[in-house]
């Protein structure tokens, strides 16, 4: 077995990630690859043609580094790991996005690594101008502006401001969402490629925008500066500001560039001005210095000369795919109104095919409850209108019964006439059997006291009598045998006699005549009494009949008007009361 046979094969390829801004890659490379190898199996997998503005960068101990095309790929300072990893990046910065930017995916990726360096505070944006970037960002990511799909926090997951803008205010995310949503409204109609683009032409205005930062110090006084590096030239910074250079050389005012080991010197075209000097402690990061300036300065030249055949066909292309999209976009937009309008149409129609379906299921329930109106219409008509014949019934029985109760009303007046005249008669009557009791009351007295005197006076002659019997006949009693009265005596004795004779006659006569007279007046007092009686409960009886009359006179009266009403008491006149008073007065009597 030879020596050569016991050396470990080379293997022929390596892998190698690559990191564009949206997507990783991995390829497998010959050992034999140069740079420009690897470098253009990038650009034809990701679709672009201006390959002059990128470069794929690694990272080598503390700082970064630019793999160099010319050479091969291991043989330069690139990490050992399997696979190597590379990010594509634009290496260098157009002056003005618009006219050179060219494809739509270099404006892409242009867009992605634009924003991350915002986002990350690598290039400087005021609050103002990060919230109209964001705007635009939620254009190019989301489209139009739709108020019922995007709904409020449809932010929320998404990285739109730098976290020095979010702690510079003290407002919520809801809030921030509501600033950029205001202004993400604004940019309907706007397609991705341009919202990019807008991005683009806000962003390369910032003072911070495409430029690639170095510590230096000046060969003198060993300040510490910062050298800046962009489009545009070279520029001199002091460490705590790179917003505003202290002194620029652009690259038309700019002779020549050299530097020896860490020294650089910067040659202007202008004679009269002096060669400006500084230092670099990394012999890599003065490597790089000088990369990025021929390549700026290369730009700077090629921008100012004639197009070549390739820009201007791809210029051409692109001009010609801008207008078909744009033809596109404009027959989409024409379509998606369209659609929108007949959307808008058919809704329309369905609200208005719903409203007549109400309406018509309304005017049914109204056509239904209009029969059944209807039919209780008639049914009430057809009861109103027996009603109404019974009414005519009862009115015309009413007017009979009226003019029976008018009749009966004029007879009853007229038994009224004359009970009023019984009444007056018995009136007069009552009075006159008082005048003439009154009178017989006051005889009855005059015979009473009469009567009373002849008592008296017969029983004083009783007692004469008997004191005469004493003492002119004291021996009648012993003898039993009465004497012959003297002649003296028999005439006294005679006439005494008669005369008590004639008085007990007359008191039998005067007591018989009393109390034939009494008789009398009770028999008449009792005949009265019974008259009184009877013709006081005529007078009830006529007086209820008038009542129960009138009462059913305005009860048929009422019927007849369609409602009844209760009877009514009517009081009546107090015309006879002299004549109720009598009738107590006889009844005490």
């Amino acid at each position: 077995m030879s020596i050569l046979g016991l050396k470990k094969k080379q293997p022929k390829t390596f892998k190698v990630k690559v990191i564009t801004m949206d997507a990783e890659m991995e390829f497998s490379c010959e050992v034999k690859w140069k740079g420009k190898d690897l470098f253009d199996l990038v650009c034809r997998t990701v679709g672009l043609r201006e390959t002059w503005f990128f470069g794929l960068r690694y990272t080598v101990k503390d700082t970064y580094a630019w793999l160099k095309q010319e050479k091969r790929v291991l043989d330069q300072e690139v990490p050992k790991d399997s696979p190597i990893t590379f990010h594509f990046l634009a290496k260098f910065f157009p002056e003005k996005v618009e006219e050179e930017l060219v494809q739509e995916i270099t404006q892409h990726l242009f867009f992605l690594q634009v924003k991350k360096q915002i986002l990350d505070e690598e290039i400087f944006c005021s609050p103002e101008a990060s919230v109209l970037l964001a705007s635009y960002a939620v254009q190019a990511k989301y489209g139009d502006y739709d108020p019922n799909f995007h709904k409020p926090g449809f932010l929320a997951q998404d990285e739109l401001l730098p976290k020095r803008v979010l702690m510079q205010y003290q407002m919520t995310a809801d809030m921030w969402e509501e600033k950029i949503t205001a202004w993400y409204a604004e940019h309907r109609g706007i397609a991705r490629d341009e919202a990019e683009m807008e991005y683009l032409k806000i962003a390369q205005d910032l003072e911070m925008y495409g430029v690639s930062y170095f510590a230096i110090t000046q060969n003198k006084r060993d300040t510490d500066l910062l050298l800046g590096v962009d489009a545009q030239g070279l520029h001199i910074y002091s460490p705590n500001s790179k917003l505003s250079p202290n002194k620029s050389f652009p690259w038309s005012g700019i002779r020549n560039i050299s530097y020896s080991e860490k020294e650089f010197t910067i040659k202007p075209l202008d004679k009269k001005k002096d060669v400006f000097k500084f230092y670099s402690s990394q012999l890599r990061v003065n490597k790089l210095i000088l990369q990025l300036c021929i390549g700026n300065h290369d730009l700077f030249m090629r921008r100012r000369k004639v197009d070549s055949i390739e820009v201007q066909q791809m210029k051409a292309q692109a001009k010609e795919e801008k207008a078909r999209k744009k033809m596109e976009r404009q027959i989409l937009a024409r379509e998606k109104q369209m659609r929108e309008e007949a959307e808008r149409a058919k809704e329309e129609m369905e609200r208005r095919l719903f409203q007549l379906q109400d309406e018509a299921r309304l005017a049914n329930e109204a056509l239904l409850r209009s029969e059944e109106t209807a039919d209780l219409l008639a049914e009430k008509a057809q009861i109103a209108e027996e009603e109404a014949k019974l009414l005519a019934h009862k009115a015309a029985e009413a007017e009979q019964e009226r003019q029976r109760l008018e009749v009966t009303a004029m007879k009853t007046k007229e038994e009224k006439r004359l009970m009023e005249q019984k009444m007056r008669e018995a009136e007069q009557l009552a009075v006159k059997l008082v005048e003439q009791s009154e009178r017989r009351l006051k005889e009855a007295d005059h015979l009473k006291q009469d009567l009373t005197e002849a008592k008296d006076a017969e029983r004083r002659a009783k007692a004469k009598l008997l004191e005469i019997t004493k003492t002119t006949y004291p021996l009648i009693a012993a003898y039993s045998t009465p004497p012959a009265p003297p002649e003296a005596t028999d005439l006294g004795y005679e006439s005494a006699s008669t005369r008590l004779d004639f008085k007990d006659s007359d008191m039998k006569r005067l007591s018989m005549e009393i109390e034939r007279e009494r008789l009398e007046y009770m028999e008449k007092s009792k005949h009265l009494q019974d008259q009184l009686k009877e013709l006081k409960s005529e007078i009830e009886s006529l007086k209820l009949e008038e009542q129960q009359q009138q009462a059913g006179l305005y009860g048929l009266q009422n019927e007849a008007r369609g409602y009844v009403q209760e009877p009514v008491y009517i009081p009546h006149s107090n015309r006879n009361s002299a004549y109720m008073s009598q009738m107590a007065f006889f009844e005490e009597v």
